[in-house]
C-alpha cells in the first residue's frame, strides 16, 4: 500500500469509528430532553430518574464523540494538506460555524445542564437540555454542509492561478441540495440508532425483571421511534438517491452494478463480477426489470446511464484515467445499508405488533432486541463508506482528485506509524468507553431518584421475576 492508500485507510477508520458515537449522542440528547420534559409536566419521579439515567449514557457517548472528532480536523492539515489548501476557503467556513456557534451552544448548555441541577429553576434546567439537543443537530448540519460541498460543489469560483476554490456565497454552500437531503437522512438515522440503544437497555432490564416503571415505557416508545425513524430514513434516502442520479450518476450506477446504459433499467438484487476495481461487466446479475428506472427517475421507462458510458464521458471531459469507484465495494455497502434498515423495520414492526396484541414480549424476542441495536450502526457505517468511496476518484466531485489531495511530504512510515497509533488508541477507548457504558446501562437507574456517580454503590432494586413485557 502506498501513501495515498494508507492515508485513505487511516481517515476511513477514524471517521467510521467517530461516527459510532455521533448518532447515539444526537438521538440520546433528544431522548433525555423528552424524558425531562415528561418529568417537568407530570411531576412523576420515574421520568426524572429516567432523564438522569439516560443522561449519563448520553454523556459517555458525547465525550467519546468529541475526543474522536478532534482527530478528524487534525488529519485535514497533517495528512491532506493539499486538500486543505484547495478547499480551505470554502470548507473552513461551515466547520468554523460548527465550532463557534453550534458546538459552543451545545457545550455551554451541556455544562449548565450538568452543574445546574438544583441550582437553576426547573424550567431553565429543562431549557438547557433542549438547547443541547438542538445544538447537536445544528452541529450535524454544518458538518453535513461541508461534506455536501465535496459531493456537489456550489457557491465558489476556481482560482486557477492559486490552485484553490474560493467561496462566493455562504448561502449557497449552506443550502446545497445535497446537504438538504443528507441532513434529515442523518438525523432520522441518529434517532433510530439511539432508540435501539434505549430498546436494548430496556429489554435487558425487563428480562431481569427490574426497573419496570422506567424500562417498560422506554421499550414501548423506543420501538415506535426506531420503526418510524427507520422508515423516514429510508423514505428520505430514496429521494436522496434520486438526487444523486443527477449530481453523482457514477456513484449510483456503481451502487447498482449497472455497466451498460439501459432504457428501461433493471434493479439488481444480486450481482457478482471479476475481482477487480472495475470489472466492466457482471458475471451473475439477478434483476427486477424496469424497477431501477422507477427508483431513479420515477418513471418505469426512463434511461439510466451505465458505468462504461459515464467513464467515457469523464475521460473526454477530465482526461485519461479511471473514473469508476471500486464497484464491488460500492455495490455491497449500499445493499448492506439498505438491508440492515429493512431488517430493523421488520423487527421493530413485528415487536410493536406483538406488544399491541399480547401486551408483552416474550423473553426470546426481548433477547433478540439486544443484538438488534447493532443494525443501525451497521447501516450508518456502510452508508458513510458508500457515500465517500462511491465518489472516488474524486475528493471534491469534478474538481480535485484524491491522489492530488494528500500531503506531498507525507511518507509511508509516518502515515503507517500514526495509523497504528490511532488503532491502538481507539482500541483502548473502545474498551474503556464500552465497559463504562455497559456498566452504567446494566446497573440501571438509581432507585429513589438519587444521583450517585458511576463508582458509588446503589441499592439493589426489588426484582419482579414474573413480569415480562
Amino acid at each position: 500500500m502506498d501513501v495515498i492508500d494508507l492515508a485513505r485507510l487511516q481517515f476511513g477508520i477514524t471517521t467510521v469509528y467517530h461516527f459510532i458515537f455521533v448518532p447515539v449522542s444526537i438521538g440520546l440528547a433528544a431522548w433525555v430532553a423528552i424524558c425531562q420534559t415528561a418529568a417537568y409536566r407530570t411531576g412523576k419521579e420515574q421520568w426524572d430518574r429516567a432523564a438522569r439515567f439516560w443522561g449519563k449514557l448520553f454523556l459517555i457517548s458525547f465525550a467519546l464523540g468529541v475526543a474522536t472528532g478532534i482527530v478528524q480536523e487534525f488529519q485535514f492539515g497533517m495528512g491532506w494538506s493539499d486538500y486543505s489548501r484547495f478547499v480551505g476557503d470554502v470548507f473552513g467556513a461551515p466547520l468554523a460555524m460548527e465550532g463557534l456557534a453550534a458546538f459552543f451552544v451545545e457545550s455551554t448548555f451541556l455544562g449548565l445542564w450538568i452543574f445546574g441541577r438544583d441550582r437553576l429553576s426547573p424550567k431553565l434546567h429543562l431549557f438547557s437540555i433542549w438547547m443541547v439537543a438542538i445544538g447537536t443537530m445544528l452541529s450535524a448540519y454544518f458538518i453535513l454542509a461541508a461534506n455536501a460541498w465535496m459531493q456537489q460543489p456550489v457557491g465558489y469560483e476556481l482560482d486557477e492561478a492559486a490552485g484553490r476554490a474560493e467561496m462566493t456565497s455562504i448561502l449557497e454552500v449552506l443550502t446545497n441540495t445535497t446537504a438538504l437531503w443528507a441532513f434529515p437522512h442523518t438525523i432520522f438515522a441518529a434517532w433510530a440508532t439511539a432508540a435501539m440503544v434505549v430498546v436494548a437497555v430496556a429489554a435487558w432490564h425487563i428480562r431481569r425483571g427490574d426497573h419496570a416503571d422506567i424500562m417498560r415505557p422506554a421499550l414501548r416508545i423506543g420501538l415506535g421511534v426506531a420503526c418510524a425513524a427507520t422508515i423516514l430514513t429510508a423514505t428520505v434516502g430514496h429521494f436522496q438517491a434520486m438526487h444523486l442520479v443527477d449530481v453523482q450518476p457514477m456513484k449510483m450506477a456503481a451502487a447498482e452494478a449497472l455497466f451498460e446504459t439501459k432504457e428501461p433499467a433493471p434493479f439488481s438484487l444480486f450481482a457478482t463480477g471479476d475481482w477487480t476495481p472495475n470489472p466492466e461487466r457482471t458475471n451473475v446479475d439477478i434483476q427486477i426489470p424496469k424497477l431501477l428506472s422507477f427508483l431513479a427517475q420515477g418513471d418505469f421507462t426512463s434511461e439510466v446511464k451505465g458505468i462504461n458510458e459515464l467513464n467515457a464521458e469523464y475521460r473526454a471531459k477530465y482526461g485519461p484515467g479511471e473514473y469508476a469507484p471500486i464497484v464491488g465495494l460500492t455495490y455491497w455497502t449500499f445493499r448492506i445499508m439498505v438491508g440492515a434498515g429493512t431488517v430493523l423495520i421488520l423487527l421493530t414492526g413485528f415487536a410493536l405488533w406483538r406488544l399491541r396484541r399480547r401486551g408483552r414480549l416474550d423473553p426470546r424476542l426481548l433477547g433478540l432486541l439486544l443484538p438488534a441495536a447493532l443494525l443501525p450502526q451497521i447501516a450508518n457505517a456502510t452508508g458513510w463508506i458508500f457515500t465517500e468511496m462511491g465518489r472516488q476518484p474524486w475528493v471534491v466531485q469534478g474538481l480535485l482528485k484524491t491522489e492530488d489531495a494528500v500531503s506531498p511530504t507525507l511518507t509511508t512510515g509516518e502515515i503507517l506509524t500514526s495509523l497504528i497509533g490511532f488503532t491502538v488508541l481507539y482500541g483502548v477507548l473502545a474498551v474503556i468507553g464500552g465497559a463504562l457504558f455497559a456498566r452504567l446501562a446494566g446497573r440501571g437507574p438509581d432507585p429513589g431518584g438519587d444521583d450517585r456517580g458511576p463508582g458509588e454503590p446503589a441499592t439493589a432494586p426489588t426484582p419482579e421475576p414474573t413480569l415480562v413485557y
